[in-house]
């Protein structure tokens, strides 16, 4: 399952290994679209960390990393930005992208 982070405690989830997080928001549309399928990547990708940003709780992280549409995904090793995907992909697509990022 996905986990929350917030502006506190962003970088020290990020930082080691492999995480993807979702920058959302509750008012966004495509963000409740992508939310499930992000559920279920959560629970057949192992060794990826699944985390959900709110933008509008936590701003800061938000604009350090240019989100400026949401639901967007940004996959990290060990801290570094290794690929971004911006809409509410199908899952399959997702997934690929995923893979070929954090594989």
């Amino acid at each position: 399952m996905p986990v929350e982070v917030t502006d506190d405690n962003f970088d020290e989830k990020v930082m080691k290994g492999k995480a993807i997080v979702d920058f959302w928001a509750a008012w966004c549309g495509p963000c409740r679209i992508l939310g499930p399928r992000f559920e279920e990547l959560s629970k057949e990708m192992k060794g990826i960390k699944f985390l959900k940003l709110d933008v509008d709780s936590n701003p800061e992280t938000a604009q350090k990393y240019g989100v400026r549409s949401i639901p967007t995904l940004i996959m990290f090793s060990d801290g570094e930005v290794v690929g971004t995907v911006i809409g509410a992909l199908p899952k399959d697509s997702l997934k690929e992208k995923i893979e070929a990022a954090l594989g």
